[in-house]
């Protein structure tokens, strides 16, 4: 009994000198933790994507503050999450309010349109058909279609139809990037949210090579290129491809493409609309690349809605912001209302 009592006793001091031990290391060696870490990362959205290339947003917000990572480096986040912890880190937000991004799908080789080269059986993954011939299908640039971006999208984003593409819910993608680095064919892209004009292939063969491949692929014949009133659009190394700095979403390379590689929301096409505030000064009329505005000087002026391409250049040169532009329904909406 002495014995047992003696080595519990022993067993206790050790532990009460090595914990009084630990407990003054740990204040002499201590590490004062930036309270701007726990601000950033209250800022940030908490989806721990990962997408910024940081172990989740705690790995961030740390980063952030040692000056690791820029103040915009959250995607999720947008320019909102970025004002915020510019303000935190008291430095200027110039740069980090950008156009939100969102993901899409810039192929339309699914299971009906693209041709197949071979009967793949391997594992259903993307990445690991590809690297058998470089996927199953005869065009090299088409996407694969076994729905690696749906899986490994964090936000529900991404769904893969009937056809074999994927469709991308707008109202869910938060521009994290993740499907884009998934995918081994590169037909997903971030682009700016407000562009709604895209051009749905990557082929750089000719054009009748990629015809022979898919019925919705870029021909090269560049009408898009003579059609665009900006300058926008030029077929670069056989296949068309956007400026989205100078595209203004008038959709006249839509109206024109024969095989229909150039696609938008076509139907909701935005026009212009003058309001009573007009004053009949004419800089609209003079500015409209399609002659669609008319009017007396001092007078409210019209627009044709037939002729108007949407391009909202007239909203911009109005002095007196009375043009705006709307779409046709919800236009309709805001005079019920």
């Amino acid at each position: 009994m002495d014995l047992i009592l003696i080595s519990t006793l022993s067993m206790a001091g050790l532990g009460l000198v090595l914990g009084g031990g630990l407990v003054l290391a740990s204040k002499k060696f201590a590490v004062e933790n930036d309270p701007r870490v726990d601000r950033v990362l209250e800022a940030l959205p908490g989806a721990n994507c990962g997408a910024c290339g940081f172990p989740g947003c705690s790995g961030l917000a740390k980063a952030i503050v040692e000056g690791k990572a820029p103040i915009n480096a959250c995607a999720v986040g947008g320019s909102s999450v970025s004002q915020k912890v510019a303000s935190i880190m008291g430095v200027s937000d110039t740069g980090a309010s950008t156009d939100k991004k969102i993901a899409r799908v810039l192929c339309q080789g699914g299971n009906k349109e693209a041709k197949l080269k071979s009967d793949y059986r391997g594992v259903k993954s993307c990445r690991a058909a590809s690297l058998v011939n470089g996927g199953p299908k005869g065009c090299p640039f088409a996407c694969i279609g076994f729905g690696d971006c749906e899986k490994v999208c964090p936000f529900d984003a991404i769904t893969m139809s009937d056809d074999g593409l994927p469709v991308i819910d707008e109202e869910k993608c938060t521009g994290c990037g993740l499907c884009v680095k998934e995918c081994p064919k590169f037909v997903i892209a971030l682009v700016p949210e407000r562009n709604e004009v895209h051009v749905r292939c990557r082929a750089t063969m000719k054009g009748r090579d990629t015809r022979d491949v898919c019925s919705m692929g870029c021909i090269a014949c560049k009408r898009c290129e003579k059609a665009c009133p900006f300058d926008a659009i030029h077929v670069v190394n056989n296949v068309a491809a956007i400026d989205y700095a100078k595209c203004r979403n008038c959709m006249k390379c839509v109206e024109v493409c024969p095989s229909k590689t150039i696609t938008s929301a076509f139907a909701e096409r935005k026009k212009a609309f003058i309001d009573d505030k007009c004053i009949g000064c004419t800089i609209c009329a003079k500015n409209c690349p399609a002659n669609a505005i008319t009017g007396e000087i001092k007078k409210k002026h019209v627009v044709n809605q037939d002729i108007c391409i949407g391009c909202g250049i007239c909203e911009e040169k109005c002095p007196k912001g009375a043009i705006t532009m709307e779409r046709a329904g919800q236009k309709a909406e805001n005079r019920c209302s």
